[in-house]
């Protein structure tokens, strides 16, 4: 029965997506307009990279955090933590884990995160890392009978009422379950092509369900929690956890990766929007809300994002329920945010709901700031066929199969980590922590 539910948590985007009244029909997608990432608030035009950091940019994070994502705290809180539990023989010698805990209170019993590290054991000098939320759990990464098991958030098997709000309950680990999405990390892959990887179970942060949040950060962190959101916290988390790994010197400072797939897309996106440490970012099948253009009405709406997922989202997201042309921003808006920096983004083709074409349209459209950097953005304008990456400064594939991340993806993502950190590359130095948190 755990592993039941573990798996349907996991895959609740797609089961929604099957059964919502989507449009799949680009014949019935209706007029649109993008708004202009290079166009001022007082409708200047943007010409050149400094107007676009000291003005723009600022403006365009006022917006994804007023009508987006709301506002987080305007200084992050300084982390406890635990003792580092490290194995320098984990994986038959391969690699070299690490397990930390980082207390968000004073007191050990509150909300509190768990970080897992891998890095090659074998390498000879600080390591770049990936850095990704995972869904099920930090046990459910790897096989490994060394990861600590993580309790998890389910809904209450004793609750069969059918109802939306079903009653969740928080369990204590469920062994069996270890390594279960083992196929989704591919571990030993990273950690034979020189990354390590730092997992960190999302519930930690705030349980993914309405009404999480009284377990989460957002009430110690912000006066009025319902003035940020699920996705904004989940955000913030990441940037904790790069908090933690600048103190390991193990760790590339230059060198850290961000992944997110889905829902943790979306909110790998803001989180590298608001943080410079991420100096390379993938965004997975994150769809409408991230990486997607929502005013293209494909796929995913407003309507459904707010009525299924109403803790995602700030406040005033509500109000373009039903209206996304009334949006301010959008998806390219958001990519553009991580400009000049390395981004990639994926889509499936089987992955209708995130609208695959929007996810390329918005990687096209972030290119014209990249282009101000004197980077080439994505390269092409014509969507490329299934399996056949596209990798410049810009990258984007659509993967044959469903909304998931696979051994293909991760294949294509260390590439071009390579093709950005390779041995003839010289990475700049690491950017400084952001001041605030708050756009």
């Amino acid at each position: 029965m755990v592993r039941f539910l573990l798996a349907l948590t996991a895959l609740a985007f797609t089961a929604l997506a099957q059964t919502a009244p989507y449009n799949f029909n680009e014949a019935k997608i209706p007029p649109y307009t993008l708004p202009d990432p290079l166009t001022l608030s007082n409708g200047l035009k943007v010409t050149d990279s400094k107007t676009w950091l000291e003005k723009r940019r600022p403006e365009l994070l006022a917006l994804f955090a007023d009508q987006v994502y709301g506002h987080g705290p305007a200084e992050s809180a300084p982390l406890r933590a635990s003792e580092v539990f490290t194995d320098r023989k984990a994986l038959n010698g391969k690699a070299i884990r690490k397990q930390v805990t980082l207390y968000f209170t004073e007191d050990n019993a509150g909300p509190q995160m768990h970080v897992l590290l891998y890095l090659p054991a074998a390498a000879k000098s600080p390591s770049p890392v990936f850095v990704a939320l995972s869904f099920n759990g930090n046990h459910t990464v790897d096989k490994d009978p060394g990861i600590a098991a993580n309790e998890v958030w389910l809904r209450d098997p004793n609750d069969i009422s059918g109802s939306p709000n079903r009653k969740w309950v928080h369990l204590l680990p469920d062994d069996r379950t270890r390594g279960q999405f083992a196929a989704n990390w591919q571990v030993e892959k990273l950690l034979d092509r020189g990354y390590g990887l730092a997992v960190v179970y999302y519930y930690d942060i705030e349980p993914d369900f309405v009404g999480g949040m009284q377990y989460g950060v957002r009430p110690l962190l912000v006066r009025d929690p319902d003035s940020w959101s699920a996705l904004g916290a989940w955000a913030w988390g990441l940037s904790r956890t790069v908090d933690w790994l600048f103190t390991d010197r193990a760790v590339d400072q230059r060198r850290i990766a961000l992944m997110g797939h889905s829902r943790l897309g979306k909110a790998a996106l803001w989180a590298a929007a608001q943080d410079p440490r991420f100096a390379l970012v993938v965004s997975n099948e994150s769809g409408k809300g991230g990486a997607s253009l929502l005013k293209r009405g494909y796929g995913e709406t407003t309507d459904h994002l707010n009525t299924a997922f109403p803790h995602w989202f700030g406040p005033n997201y509500k109000q373009y329920t039903g209206h996304p042309e009334k949006l301010p921003v959008d998806g390219h808006e958001l990519l553009a945010l991580i400009a000049p920096r390395p981004l990639y983004v994926a889509s499936a083709v089987d992955d209708q709901g995130s609208d695959p074409k929007g996810e390329f349209l918005s990687a096209v459209n972030a290119g014209k700031v990249y282009q101000l950097f004197g980077k080439k953005g994505l390269g092409v304008t014509l969507m490329p066929l299934p399996d056949q990456p596209v990798m410049h400064d810009i990258g984007y594939h659509v993967r044959t199969g469903k909304h998931d991340v696979t051994a293909f993806d991760w294949d294509q993502y260390l590439a071009f980590a390579d093709l950005h950190w390779g041995a003839n590359q010289t990475p700049k130095p690491a950017p400084a922590k952001p001041e605030t948190r708050r756009p």
